[in-house]
């Protein structure tokens, strides 16, 4: 980032936030209202993609420089006053690019607040909507924010715990790339949200489209040459706070095989298997041809953060998880009792 942005002490630093926000496919903004005129302190790539503004465009400027003349005054009156109260809001509202061409932009604004409940930043959260189904789409946007609104105020909220937790106890920045996974795993769960709620309006996800996904990313993001990741993921329906579980819950286990299974190896496999079972809950299999476990080392378990986690996701969703060594590699067992 060109720009400095001042977090607060226990949280993390503008390295840090990098990490985290820049791993995501969503156009992010933070402002901080600390500064005269509320400004831009931080752009993600994918924000750049959106509005063909380069970081250094966008930095220190307030977001209304991507407003045009087909700008309604009446909803930038509603943003600025739910900014003037530090309050969430979710809207449609048409921008220019960099070259002039006008879209309509639907935008999501969150605050972030200190541990002592002060709005430190302001979060943007932007998506072009289509304009050939415009008139649909504007009027079924607002059951879709307002339900992304809700999660993002909680998810957001346990990140910025793992945050301040994790910076608590440790002093190596490194650790904190962990945190830009967790946060892609939520990214990619607003955009499954965003499509379902559009697509049937009942409040279920696809989850064999949600890990699917979340699985692609880790490959991606852990890639290293030789290791392959096969997926299959039998259809099933959940609500968004089951989804959101387990896609955290595998998001830990699958970084776990791509990171440590294979530290001796050249090339290896890793499967995720996720099965619908009788009594209408899900299992998920993660295996591996990895090394396995070192002999006396079990997990998850409360030395580590991702093992923290997911015994809390796992306690949350009353489910099982066991993880065994195989003849070859490891195997992780998730046993959902009622999912779909």
């Amino acid at each position: 980032m060109d720009r400095e942005v001042s977090f607060q002490p226990g949280s993390i630093s503008e390295q840090d936030a990098t990490a985290i926000f820049s791993a995501s496919t969503v156009a992010m903004v933070l402002t901080n209202p600390r500064l005269p005129d509320n400004p831009i302190v931080y752009v993600n790539r994918a924000f750049e993609r959106l509005t063909g503004y380069a970081s250094e465009a966008a930095l220190g400027r307030n977001c209304r420089f991507l407003q045009c003349e087909q700008t309604s005054t009446s909803t930038v009156k509603e943003l600025r006053e739910a900014i003037d109260k530090r309050e969430e809001i979710s809207t449609v509202l048409t921008n220019a690019r960099s070259n002039g061409e006008r879209f309509l932009n639907a935008l999501l604004i969150s605050p972030v607040t200190d541990d002592d409940g002060e709005v430190v930043y302001f979060v943007g959260l932007q998506s072009e909507v289509a304009s050939d189904k415009q008139a649909e789409r504007l009027k079924q946007f607002e059951t879709v924010t307002a339900e992304i609104q809700h999660r993002v105020k909680n998810h957001l909220s346990m990140i910025l715990g793992l945050i301040r937790m994790k910076a608590r106890k440790s002093s190596d920045p490194d650790e904190f790339k962990d945190l830009s996974r967790r946060i892609e795993s939520l990214q990619l769960l607003y955009e499954e949200m965003s499509a379902a709620t559009l697509e049937r309006n009942d409040g279920k996800i696809k989850l064999g489209a949600y890990l699917g996904r979340v699985a692609n990313a880790i490959a991606y993001l852990d890639s290293r040459p030789g290791v392959r990741m096969n997926i299959h993921v039998e259809p099933l329906l959940v609500d968004t706070e089951t989804a959101v579980r387990i896609g955290l819950i595998l998001s830990e286990v699958l970084t776990n095989a791509m990171q440590h299974a294979f530290q001796e190896q050249k090339s290896g496999l890793v499967e995720l298997r996720v099965v619908r079972t009788d009594n209408g809950g899900m299992r998920a299999i993660v295996t591996d041809d990895g090394v396995g476990l070192p002999e006396g080392v079990t997990w998850p378990n409360s030395d580590g953060l991702g093992g923290r986690i997911v015994e809390g996701l796992c306690d949350g969703l009353q489910a099982t998880l066991k993880v065994t060594r195989g003849a070859v590699g490891t195997i992780v067992t998730l046993d959902v009792p009622v999912a779909d």
